[in-house]
C-alpha cells in the first residue's frame, strides 16, 4: 500500500499534508517521516495555540503554513485560519458570515469538514454558507453557494482537490448532491444528485421510513486502478464509483445501511466501506462496470460496534478505533475481525471519532479524552504508547516534517522533538 500511494501522480509531496487523511486517496499514510512515539503537555511540544471556539475539523499543512476551518458562534463566522508552522503564529483568518439557522448536533460544530489545498488554492466547505477558496495569503478567490444543507446532525465532509477540480459532497439531507467545481473560479463542471432518502413524508430534518436518521457523512476519495481514475463515494446504502471528469457512473455496489460516517479506504487492490451505528460493511474490487453487488468479496450485514473513524491499511489489514473505544483489526479480503481491544482513557471517555494515521508500522489515533494511542500495525495487538494532552478532541492527526498537528476543542498543538534531537 505504501508503494502504491507513493507512486500516485497526484499524491502529496513529502512535508505537505494537503487534505483530510493526507491525499486524494484518503489513505492516512505518512511517508518518509519520523515522529515521536511519546509526548505530553510538557514533553515534545513545539507549540500550542488557543482556538476561539470548538471544532472537529482536522489540520492540513502546505509548506510553512498550517490551516484549519473554524466557526465561531459569537459572530456567526465560518472561516479558514492559517498559522505559521514553525511558531504557531496566526498569519490570517478569512471567511464568511452566515446568520441563518442551520441544524446540527450539539457535538458537531459548524465547519467540521477539513480544508484542502494544492499549494495554489485553499478550499473550505461551509455547508449552507457555501464553498470558498482562498490564495495562500488569505485573499478570497471565489465563493459558491450550493443551496441549504439540512440534516439534524449537520455535516462533516471535506473537499477533494483533483487536477483542476474541487469535488464537494453537499450533504447529507434532502438536497444531497455531488459537485465538481473549477478550483480556480468555482464554476460548476458537473453536478450529480445523491439519493439518500426514500420516505416522502420525512419529519424533523432527514429521517427514514422507520424513524431512523439517514444520510452519509463521508468524504469521497480518488483512486487509480488499471490506469483509470475512479471517484469513490460511500452513499447511504451504496458504494459508487464515478468518472471524476464528468460524474458519469462507472459501477455501484449495494449493501450498506442508510446511515454511515466512514469514508471508503483502498489498499491498491480492495476497497473497504463501513456503515455507522451497527451498520453493514463489505469489500469489493474496483474496475468494474454497472451493478457489481454480486462480486462483493464479503458482506457483513451488521457489525458488532459503532464505527465512525475511517481505517488505515497495512499488509491487507485495516486498523481503526470504533465509537465505543475499541481498537479493531479487520482482514481486508475476508472481513474477519482479527481483534477488538478496549483502549484506555485518561478522562473516562474512550470514545473515538477520529480516523487513524499510519507512520511506518505504527497506527496513531486520538480519542475524545485527548489521548493519542500508538498501536503496532500488526494482526497481533500491541499498544506502544498512550499520550494525552487532556483536551477533548474529535480530530484526525496531520503530519509534516517530523511533527504531529493535533486539533482539540481548545487548541492547536504542534508535537515534535526539539530541534537537534
Amino acid at each position: 500500500m505504501v508503494a502504491f500511494v507513493a507512486g500516485l501522480a497526484f499524491s502529496a509531496k513529502a512535508g505537505n499534508w494537503p487534505s483530510w487523511r493526507g491525499d486524494v486517496a484518503g489513505s492516512g499514510i505518512v511517508r518518509g517521516e519520523k515522529i515521536p512515539l511519546e509526548w505530553g503537555t510538557k514533553k515534545n511540544v513545539r507549540w500550542r495555540v488557543p482556538l476561539p471556539d470548538r471544532g472537529n475539523s482536522s489540520p492540513i499543512v502546505w509548506g510553512d503554513k498550517v490551516f484549519i476551518t473554524q466557526s465561531t458562534d459569537a459572530d456567526k463566522r465560518r472561516t479558514v485560519m492559517c498559522f505559521d508552522k514553525r511558531t504557531g503564529e496566526l498569519l490570517w483568518r478569512s471567511g464568511v458570515t452566515y446568520t441563518k439557522a442551520e441544524k446540527t448536533h450539539k457535538t458537531n460544530p459548524y465547519c467540521s469538514g477539513s480544508p484542502a489545498t494544492d499549494g495554489r488554492v485553499v478550499v473550505a466547505n461551509y455547508a449552507s454558507a457555501g464553498v470558498a477558496a482562498y490564495d495562500l495569503g488569505g485573499q478570497q478567490l471565489w465563493h459558491r453557494k450550493l443551496g441549504p444543507q439540512e440534516h439534524i446532525w449537520g455535516n462533516g465532509t471535506s473537499p477533494v482537490l483533483f487536477g483542476d477540480l474541487c469535488i464537494v459532497y453537499h450533504g447529507p439531507g434532502p438536497h444531497s448532491s455531488l459537485h465538481a467545481l473549477d478550483k480556480l473560479n468555482g464554476r460548476t463542471v458537473w453536478k450529480r444528485k445523491v439519493e439518500e432518502e426514500d420516505d416522502p413524508n420525512r419529519v424533523d430534518g432527514f429521517r427514514g421510513r422507520n424513524g431512523g436518521v439517514n444520510g452519509a457523512f463521508t468524504t469521497p476519495i480518488v483512486i487509480e486502478f488499471n490506469e483509470r481514475h475512479e471517484l469513490i463515494i460511500s452513499e447511504a446504502n451504496t458504494l459508487r464509483a464515478l468518472n471524476p471528469e464528468d460524474g458519469s457512473e462507472l459501477w455501484h455496489c449495494d449493501g450498506l445501511n442508510p446511515l454511515l460516517y466512514t469514508s471508503p479506504v483502498y489498499d491498491g487492490n480492495v476497497l473497504l466501506t463501513m456503515g455507522g451505528y451497527f451498520g453493514s460493511s463489505f469489500a469489493v474490487k474496483p474496475g468494474g462496470s454497472g451493478d457489481v453487488t454480486a462480486k462483493r468479496l464479503w458482506h457483513d450485514p451488521r457489525s458488532k460496534k459503532n464505527r465512525l473513524g475511517t481505517p488505515v491499511v497495512r499488509d491487507s489489514h485495516a486498523y481503526f478505533m470504533n465509537m465505543s473505544g475499541f481498537m479493531e483489526c479487520v482482514e481486508m479480503k475476508t472481513g474477519r475481525v482479527v481483534y477488538e481491544e478496549r483502549m484506555p482513557s485518561t478522562k473516562n471517555n474512550a470514545a473515538a471519532w477520529a480516523s487513524p494515521i499510519l507512520v511506518g508500522d505504527r497506527v496513531y489515533v486520538t480519542n475524545q479524552s485527548g489521548d493519542t494511542h500508538v498501536v503496532r500495525a500488526s494482526p497481533k495487538f500491541e499498544l506502544l504508547a498512550t499520550n494525552s494532552v487532556g483536551e477533548y478532541s474529535n480530530s484526525t492527526l496531520a503530519v509534516s516534517d517530523g511533527a504531529l498537528y493535533l486539533r482539540t476543542h481548545k487548541s492547536l498543538w504542534c508535537i515534535g522533538r526539539p530541534a537537534g534531537k
